[in-house]
């Protein structure tokens, strides 16, 4: 948590300068402390997996989160139970009086479609314009970020001649003041998994979108919309040690072509255990994110969201 100092003390101009929060007095005895409150729109197939990926990173905070889970209204899932869709999970049409502090929206194994077809996409584009307005930041993961900026601002999706699948190294571009990598190495891992991308020019010509990091090999990596108030995220920082790994042996098993997932197993020889070089840099994404886009920014009244 951040040190409670006067606010004239020199120290609190000196610390902001070298890019270190600071909460003043007066900020820390007017501060109201309530849960925070997270919506999840589950797409991925694996529910299960996906949901215990994020809230391992989301519960690596002092912060207390109180947690809904929402599935696309109408949208079979075939690799979930239906007992445990029933038990955790909601639709939209519950929830969407509702305020949150912050929301993710994963990926989907849908890339292959035009968005269009994909059978959810008019009650996706309405949860867009929905957290627009109801959501005080909104982080949305791979599939959902090409989705979501493809919709907001017409950035085209491109097809790869073949699956981006490994741990790629990546760069901030002169961000590094930004608060989302406060505490990052000047590089950082991350696990990507994706057979399409968007690309860095495309976002550069929008002027109310930064591009905020980038990777040599696996392009462009997080992208921040109004202030802070969306970041689009092509990459899984939220993937555990051995997902790749499972993704691997699944495609291997149905026949698919796919190569070994680079930089990723040691000596890269899948038979041996994968080197994780992601998890710390995903937990200081993932908590930066909800300290200072969520927890800093979000009214204590959440009728109160702009």
């Amino acid at each position: 948590m951040p040190v409670k100092i006067p606010a004239s003390l020199p120290a609190v101009e000196l610390l902001r300068a070298e890019n270190i929060f600071v909460m003043d007095e007066h900020r820390a005895n007017t501060q109201d402390i309530r849960p925070l409150r997270i919506v999840v729109l589950n797409l991925m197939p694996l529910k299960i997996v996906t949901e215990t990926d994020l809230l391992r990173l989301l519960s690596n905070t002092p912060l207390q989160i109180e947690l809904d889970l929402i599935v696309p209204s109408g949208h079979v899932s075939r690799n979930t139970p239906q007992e445990h869709l029933e038990a955790f999970y909601k639709e939209f049409n519950d929830i969407k009086s509702q305020n949150y502090d912050g929301m993710i929206i994963t990926g989907a194994p849908v890339e292959h479609l035009d968005f269009e077809q994909v059978d959810y996409w008019n009650e996706l584009t309405e949860i867009f314009d929905w957290a627009h307005t109801h959501v005080t930041s909104t982080m949305y993961i791979c599939w959902a970020g090409v989705a979501a900026l493809y919709y907001r601002y017409g950035i085209p999706k491109y097809m790869l001649d073949k699956k981006r699948f490994g741990v790629f190294e990546h760069r901030m571009l002169g961000s590094e003041r930004n608060p989302l990598f406060r505490g990052f190495d000047d590089v950082f891992y991350v696990p990507h998994s994706r057979h399409c991308e968007i690309r860095r020019e495309d976002v550069e010509r929008i002027d109310e979108l930064s591009l905020l990091s980038y990777s040599q090999e696996s392009g462009v990596h997080i992208v921040m919309g109004r202030g802070g108030r969306e970041f689009y995220i092509m990459g899984h920082s939220e993937y555990a040690p051995n997902t790749l790994d499972n993704e691997y042996r699944r495609d291997i098993s149905r026949g698919l072509p796919i190569e070994i997932p680079q930089n990723y197993y040691r000596d890269n020889n899948p038979d041996n255990e994968p080197v994780v070089r992601w998890r710390s840099h995903g937990n200081l994404l993932f908590s930066n994110w909800l300290n200072y886009f969520v927890y800093q920014l979000t009214p204590y009244d959440l009728n109160h969201i702009q």
